[in-house]
């Protein structure tokens, strides 16, 4: 039986027409992710329920901001220099709104006011402009692949949670977005992920990829609803990279770089200053989302692969902070060491590494523990990043994500 939510004022207004439509998986979902995976379980599915959705309230109330026309909505960035939305922020808030359909009663309004900004934003391959200003206009027309890949899977879950038969065809619009992003994002020599549509194969990055724009779990829903068969070299070559480079560079903590290099020949860890920091070649702020992303592929696919990932990144984790999460830091070297200076909380390192325990029994203690810290911080002391990061690893751990499989 469905727990019924208390703390939701109308699951469904069956009288307005816009919310007329068939929610076919609303929220909570409670699914059954694969053997041997686990959730917090010092607290009921209630709490676990409550917690996220009131989480996600709070979210949607401070980053879903009005576009420039009515019926426009985007994710706030927070009015960071001239950027008021990046394409990585609408991929996160338009799979969070189709998830938490059914609870939220708004959702189907929400997503497509998010899809028609992006939408109003695709470049001339189709994928998504990565930064827009206040007036809504964009600031740059190359794509951010990772947004591409969220907004793609997203319309994916809309599909399945509301059909396409109304105004929005959304397994149509699915389906080209994610044809755009084989043809521009992804290398077709390598099977590598591109940092973007800007780059070419004369590009001096043209074999190097951002370790957090592997996302294997997307990729198999992408094959299976385009019938492209290149997804699966997609799927089988980054996991082979990441496994040599876990080899070679980590073997003990078996992190990944924020930014990895050279992939045509014999790939390592970008250098200082590559694309964005001098830590580009360090378990940073890309590569932190990497522990996420991978073992979301054994939580509702079972690949051991994976899982082989995580297991080692457990087993480390657990060691370096000595079982206690207030330990954790704001970014590691490849031999897991702290960065100098990075003592303090981030919830972009401590949501992955919690979604990244769930999947063995062994991690139980260290899984509820992890989930208490990171439920414990405010939305108003951290940003849109952290807080993002955050509410999509508490769908993810309470049990709640599913695929459009």
């Amino acid at each position: 039986m469905r727990i019924k939510f208390s703390f939701c004022l109308v699951l469904i207004n069956l009288t307005t027409a816009s919310f007329a439509q068939t929610i076919n998986y609303p929220f909570p979902q409670h699914r059954v992710y694969a053997c041997q995976s686990i959730k917090p379980n010092q607290l009921s599915q209630k709490n676990l329920d409550e917690l996220t959705f009131n989480f996600y309230r709070q979210w949607k109330n401070r980053y879903i901001k009005t576009g420039c026309k009515p019926g426009s909505f985007y994710v706030w960035f927070e009015g960071k220099g001239k950027k008021q939305c990046v394409s990585e922020g609408q991929g996160y808030g338009m799979v969070i709104t189709v998830l938490m359909a059914g609870a939220d009663e708004t959702a189907k309004g929400t997503y497509d006011g998010l899809f028609s900004f992006f939408k109003d934003h695709r470049n001339r391959h189709g994928l998504m402009a990565w930064a827009q200003d206040s007036n809504c206009n964009s600031i740059d027309a190359s794509s951010a692949t990772d947004g591409d890949m969220d907004i793609a899977y997203s319309l994916l879950l809309a599909d399945k949670q509301w059909g396409s038969s109304g105004p929005i065809n959304y397994l149509m619009e699915a389906k080209r977005l994610i044809n755009s992003i084989m043809s521009y994002e992804i290398n077709p020599k390598t099977f590598s992920i591109k940092l973007s549509d800007a780059v070419e194969y004369d590009s001096k990055d043209y074999f190097a990829m951002r370790a957090s724009d592997f996302m294997p779990a997307h990729f198999k829903a992408f094959a299976e609803a385009t019938g492209d068969l290149r997804w699966k070299k997609v799927i089988d070559a980054n996991y082979k990279l990441f496994g040599a480079l876990e080899h070679q560079y980590s073997e003990e903590a078996g992190l990944i770089p924020d930014f990895i290099v050279n992939i045509n020949r014999k790939a390592k860890p970008a250098q200082p200053y590559f694309l964005e920091s001098k830590y580009d070649g360090y378990y940073n702020y890309n590569a932190c989302r990497v522990p996420w992303r991978i073992a979301t592929d054994f939580l509702l696919n079972g690949d051991s692969r994976a899982k082989a990932i995580n297991d080692k990144i457990n087993r480390w984790i657990r060691s370096t902070t000595r079982g206690v999460p207030d330990n954790i830091s704001a970014g590691y070297t490849l031999n897991g060491e702290d960065i100098n200076g990075r003592y303090f909380e981030a919830l972009s390192f401590i949501g992955p590494f919690t979604v990244s325990a769930m999947v063995d029994q062994k991690n139980q203690k260290w899984l509820n523990g992890v989930w208490d810290y990171l439920i414990h911080f405010k939305l108003k002391d951290y940003d849109y990043y952290d807080n993002s990061i955050k509410l999509l690893n508490m769908i993810i751990l309470s049990g709640n994500y599913w695929q459009p499989i």
